[in-house]
């Protein structure tokens, strides 16, 4: 990320390591606020908001921590990253536990800790983001694309594993079409009893069949001059795909028991989460179906391949259920979001959104941690992890970790990634090879 225009507080009471702080930070083209005490650092913070606090643990006339929690119970405090030397790591992390954003270790260098500023910064919420359904590249292209068929009236066919999230596309694009005031009516295919089916899409009159003693009104007919979702459609009954196809073309229907067409002047959005060509090759979805809700197609990438999405959606997610966390609940950890990240996500945004719901019940404390995002990941379940290890053995760890995220979001792309992480291909492939990191498989 560009930290062209970001305001920096700078808390340090070296001159040289000051200087050498403010100096590159102002090469990013950020502004720099350097106070060399933790009183001066308290006064100036709050009439400066910056967008990040650089605090060293160590100050003249107290500690960070004690600057971090003043300016916490004063009220909105911006990200902090600490600088501290190794006997101070246990303060940092119990710092982070108590909101803070994260912790650097001296000596550190300077491309690093530009990277981590950079990181911490493009975390922070910005209020003035117009984006819906996310803030990483593949989902901003899936938006764009749903903004160009809202114009349309031809059908849509949504594509993507369970829970990615295919509703809350059709949703957008309903809305996106000004069918904010009409019905969006959504049927999903595979929760539906086959023999159900046609009654519950088209209707029936009254004597239709045994048991119905009134009119009915299908989905379709529900439907209206706004949005029909239908869900899972590669497991609709074959034998209704016929009467579907029918409505989409003719565009126009009859109750089961009835006589008079109606008119059917909704949008068709399908969704499925199989590969339609498969269900045709083996004769269970008609071929001539397939062909006419296949006009416009989008499909929605997982969650594992959209990483920018994971902390944006982590947030949203929090506020959703902020009624039901203790009020002294301010976010999620450093920690909580890099073990969310790293996570393969099966189930996807829905598992995500049940991951947090359970979490904010769970936390008593100021942030939620690991341990209470993915409970099965428990530190008295896992093997016990040396207090300290050498510093080379820290540094491989670490870019081993962004290696495999770089190469994760461009689907082993080596050059993408390299470009993610500010180094060339060769120096990226010497890296992988002395790491032991393997391009991710299927790329």
């Amino acid at each position: 990320m560009s930290l062209e225009g970001c305001t920096i507080s700078l808390v340090e009471d070296d001159p040289i390591m000051g200087e050498s702080l403010v100096q590159c930070l102002t090469l990013e083209g950020c502004k720099v606020n350097w106070w060399k005490t933790g009183a001066e650092a308290v006064r100036g913070v709050g009439v400066t908001e910056p967008d990040l606090v650089v605090c060293d643990i160590r100050l003249p006339d107290t500690d960070g921590e004690t600057v971090f929690r003043r300016l916490a119970n004063a009220g909105s405090v911006p990200p902090f990253l600490f600088v501290t030397g190794f006997a101070n790591i246990d303060q940092a992390v119990a710092l982070m536990r108590a909101g803070a954003a994260d912790y650097i270790t001296k000596p550190f260098d300077m491309p690093g800790f530009i990277a981590r500023v950079g990181a911490l910064i493009s975390r922070k919420p910005q209020a003035e983001s117009a984006t819906t359904l996310g803030v990483s590249e593949p989902m901003q292209r899936v938006e764009a694309m749903l903004l160009r068929f809202a114009g349309r009236t031809t059908p849509v066919l949504i594509t993507g594993e369970t829970g990615v999230g295919k509703e809350v596309c059709a949703r957008f694009l309903h809305c996106a079409c000004g069918k904010t005031d009409r019905p969006f009516v959504a049927i999903n295919c595979a929760a539906v009893p086959s023999e159900l089916m046609e009654s519950e899409l088209f209707g029936h009159d009254k004597g239709a069949f045994s048991g119905a003693t009134s009119q009915h009104k299908g989905y379709a007919e529900r439907a209206g001059d706004g949005t029909l979702f239908l869900d899972e459609i590669g497991d609709m009954p074959l034998a209704l795909q016929a009467k579907l196809l029918r409505l989409i073309e003719d565009r126009q229907f009859t109750r089961v028991g009835g006589e008079q067409p109606l008119a059917f002047r909704a949008r068709v959005v399908c969704a499925t989460n199989t590969r339609l060509e498969t269900v045709v090759a083996e004769r269970r979805f008609r071929e001539d179906l397939f062909y006419r809700i296949n006009v416009m197609t989008v499909t929605i990438p997982s969650l594992r391949n959209r990483l920018a999405d994971i902390p944006w959606l982590m947030h949203r997610f929090l506020e959703e259920f902020r009624c039901a966390a203790e009020p002294t609940l301010k976010g999620f950890s450093t920690l909580a979001e890099q073990a969310a990240i790293e996570h393969p996500w099966p189930g996807n945004v829905r598992e995500l959104r049940n991951r947090i719901e359970r979490a904010v019940v769970l936390t008593s404390g100021p942030s939620i941690m690991p341990c209470e995002l993915f409970p099965e990941l428990c530190a008295d379940e896992l093997p016990e992890t040396p207090r300290f290890v050498s510093l080379r053995a820290a540094r491989d760890e670490a870019e081993r970790r962004q290696i495999e995220r770089a190469l994760r979001e461009t689907g082993g792309q080596l050059i993408e990634a390299g470009r993610l992480l500010d180094v060339s291909r060769t120096t990226l492939w010497e890296k992988m090879k002395r790491l032991g990191v393997v391009v991710p498989d299927g790329e």
